[in-house]
């Protein structure tokens, strides 16, 4: 899947009713960019949202010399590496939440971070690389579904995280079914020990930032904030259910790539005991003709049936005869 489109610099006055006017990048650096047209009657009051690389000049330049944000927020917002969380700063909040890769070529579990500084009157965020949950919004923005409150903007793209991340679960017990029909049809399962492996680790990565993530979501809707709303509260409430659930599904995926890589250890170790098995019936019924060859072999006078013609033909006849009743009493016994 190839990576999202984005802007570097994205500008949106929300006038807190569903709708929203894009605007240009240079609004960023007029004075007035805190101060957001009214809104008429609706839920929410109007809110700006700048969505901004990190990477890009432009971008970095209004972030530190023009925000009017402090050294601590800047810090949160520019870090190089981040995992989720909610921080309240005043009455505003850095939440910092990740995705799942679903960049084509890149593996899903190396999760993407989207910082966000949220006040009553803008919502500021930073990103490294696209994520699709972002475009997602944006899409819904120019379909005139727009956030209605800041609060409503993390909600709402804080469920579009999980719907992503829902599928790339799935995936994870959809391989675990695969090989346990595999395990039950072929009789070598020392292949599997590597895809096993595989599994374990991305659920482990996985888990790595969901967990602080509804860590964070729920953190976040019970912080006393003045623009969050009780709707706002209650979105975040369900974001936080849904990302417990994703953990319980990806810690069942692990338990059961240990079950299934037990199942495996046990075929293992029932073959290498039937092989010991095997060897051991294959030494115990060559060992007293091997013994009865070396006595009639044995380079001393007096061997019996030396100077007889049909000897040879007799005890060859005899140690046949001795292998099948031992073969008979192995079977008798179960042993083969």
């Amino acid at each position: 899947m190839a990576a999202p489109l984005l802007d570097p610099v994205s500008v949106f006055r929300l006038d807190g009713r569903g709708a929203a006017e894009t605007l240009e990048a240079d609004h960023l650096f007029l004075p007035e960019h805190r101060e957001p047209k009214p809104a008429a009657e609706g839920p929410g009051d109007a809110f700006m949202w700048a969505h901004l690389n990190r990477d890009e000049r432009t971008a970095l330049n209004w972030l530190k010399e023009h925000s009017g944000l402090d050294g601590y927020v800047q810090q949160a917002l520019l870090a190089d590496d981040t995992r989720p969380r909610c921080t309240v700063h005043g009455d505003g909040a850095v939440v910092i939440l990740r995705g799942v890769n679903l960049h084509e070529g890149a593996e899903p579990e190396d999760m993407i971070s989207v910082r966000f500084w949220i006040e009553a009157d803008r919502v500021i965020g930073v990103w490294l690389r696209p994520l699709y949950a972002i475009a997602d919004i944006i899409d819904a923005i120019e379909r005139g579904v727009a956030p209605v409150t800041p609060g409503d903007l993390i909600a709402k793209l804080a469920l579009r995280l999980i719907d992503r991340m829902e599928p790339t679960v799935a995936e994870l017990h959809e391989e675990i079914d695969h090989l346990e029909e595999q395990l039950l049809d072929e009789r070598d399962g020392a292949a599997f020990h590597g895809e096993l492996a595989d599994i374990r680790r991305r659920a482990i990565l996985l888990r790595r930032f969901i967990g602080p993530q509804r860590d964070a979501l729920t953190t976040l809707a019970i912080e006393d904030l003045s623009w969050l709303s009780e709707r706002d509260r209650s979105r975040l409430r369900e974001a936080g259910d849904r990302t417990t659930r994703l953990l319980e599904e990806l810690e069942a995926a692990r338990e059961r790539a240990a079950v299934v890589h037990d199942q495996l250890l046990e075929k293992r170790a029932e073959q290498m005991n039937r092989y010991t098995l095997v060897l051991s019936v294959v030494a115990a019924i060559f060992l007293p003709l091997s013994l009865l060859t070396g006595l009639l072999g044995i380079n001393v006078a007096g061997i019996p049936g030396a100077e007889t013609p049909w000897a040879f033909a007799a005890v060859t006849a005899l140690i046949v005869f001795l292998g099948a009743v031992e073969v008979w009493l192995f079977r008798r016994l179960k042993l083969i």
